[in-house]
């Protein structure tokens, strides 16, 4: 008896997704070391143990990021001194509920106007967006997404618990454009960094960083987190990907 065109689809999706985390791990070694499913955690305290790491770094960390949000404040009002200072957009976080994640602002006003007009030079595949030179830019805000300090205000998000230091970025665009097999990534709650700040950050293409995203939820461990993190300083150095 032959399976049904539902069944067919549903195990493509499957074998889809296998592949493509297959794939990834054969490209990055160290990823290897982390077994699906082998944390030393059940899922409750692994989250309570991360949430509580949350709020230890961040409140250890407040002498450095507290005058650094100041500075980049100053600068960016010195520049656009009639606009705001923080860039509020709506992402999808987890179990795909809506939130303001915040940004250092680094366009004029008028960028989400101006994004239509721009979508031919759209280097990624829509909704996914991307200008290598993109001329929305300010001065400051191009300093600043090189050094990836325009997402130092997700602080915010992470005391506010939408967001962790270390999980999948969350999107800009809805749950409902997410293929069956993309979802997976909503199960976990987004990060500030994750596998795709490390391996691709602007040159992967979503599919690609969803891949990530579900690799990295299948192994999830504080290890691995303490990895992602420590490793994100030295691809911010190295500035790959970035724009």
């Amino acid at each position: 008896m032959s399976e049904s065109p539902e069944r067919q689809s549903a195990d493509n999706i499957v074998s889809q997704a296998k592949f493509g985390k297959e794939s990834l791990i054969a490209r990055y070694p160290w990823l290897e070391r982390f077994k699906p499913y082998h944390s030393m955690l059940d899922h409750q305290t692994y989250r309570i143990v991360k949430r509580a790491m949350d709020l230890i770094v961040i409140v250890a960390a407040l002498p450095f990021w507290a005058p650094l949000i100041a500075l980049c404040a100053l600068f960016i009002k010195i520049e656009l001194p009639r606009g705001t200072v923080f860039f509020m957009q709506e992402r999808t976080g987890k179990g795909g509920k809506r939130f303001k994640m915040y940004k250092f602002r680094t366009m004029g006003m008028d960028a989400e106007l101006q994004k239509l007009e721009l979508a031919h030079l759209n280097e990624l595949q829509w909704p996914d967006f991307k200008i290598t030179h993109d001329p929305r830019t300010t001065y400051i805000g191009n300093i600043l997404r090189k050094t990836s300090l325009d997402e130092l205000p997700q602080i915010i998000n992470v005391l506010r618990g939408e967001m962790s230091l270390v999980g999948p970025r969350p999107t800009s665009f809805s749950a409902e454009t997410y293929a069956l097999w993309q979802t997976e990534r909503l199960d976990v709650i987004p990060g500030i960094t994750g596998l795709w700040q490390l391996i691709g950050r602007g040159e992967t293409e979503f599919d690609e960083r969803l891949r990530m995203d579900i690799a990295y939820i299948e192994r999830r461990c504080i290890w691995l987190d303490t990895q992602i993190f420590f490793r994100t300083f030295f691809a911010v150095i190295r500035r790959k990907g970035a724009f």
